[in-house]
């Protein structure tokens, strides 16, 4: 069984991490002003140095887990050297997503932004980032109050464990986030 704790707390760490790098975004000015411009700093370098601390702690808290899960295997024992490549894959699968969610909250913020005199609101931008990122054939849902920062979490964990590429769903968040009404979404979220 896996810890309850663990889990929160690796929860909590994505919730920080999604926030620094969302808030980061937000700050510097760097705004992406279309799906292909996102496309191609997504298959660029990433530019994650300032978030290593955040990141680090992504990666290292799920080691318990994979631990716990190695020792629980019946039939077969799990190399040592199988956790640590999974621990590395993590960590990759984490940074690229930061990017990818970076890249996609750039765009966000560039569509909120045009036509207003205002600043949009960094939780909006933040919402509106992740759902595309996690659910990017709807539209993002902005009822209620919690980010879905349990999937988010699930998503970079199983990705790096698995070796899946998340490249392809990252391209259809920027096209998604490409065609966002952001007039109806400003309004959605002021009538919240």
């Amino acid at each position: 069984m896996i810890p309850r704790t663990s889990t929160a707390a690796l929860v909590e760490a994505v919730d920080g991490l999604a926030d620094a790098a969302i808030d980061r975004v937000l700050l510097t000015g760097e705004r992406v002003t279309s799906a292909a411009d996102g496309r191609r700093l997504v298959a660029g370098k990433a530019d994650t140095e300032a978030l290593a601390d955040n990141i680090q702690r992504v990666v290292v808290l799920p080691v318990p887990v994979i631990r716990t899960l190695a020792k629980g295997a019946r039939f077969t024992r799990v190399p040592w050297v199988m956790v640590a490549s999974t621990t590395v894959s993590v960590g990759i699968a984490v940074r690229t997503g930061v990017r990818e969610l970076q890249v996609i909250a750039a765009l966000v913020a560039h569509r909120l932004e045009t036509g207003h005199d205002s600043p949009p609101d960094p939780a909006l931008v933040k919402r509106v980032a992740v759902e595309l990122y996690l659910d990017p054939k709807h539209a993002p849902d902005l009822s209620g109050d919690r980010l879905r920062l349990v999937r988010l979490t699930r998503k970079w964990i199983v990705s790096g464990a698995f070796g899946r590429n998340t490249s392809k769903q990252a391209t259809k968040a920027l096209d998604a986030a490409e065609r966002l009404d952001a007039p109806a979404v400003r309004a959605r979220w002021a009538a919240r």
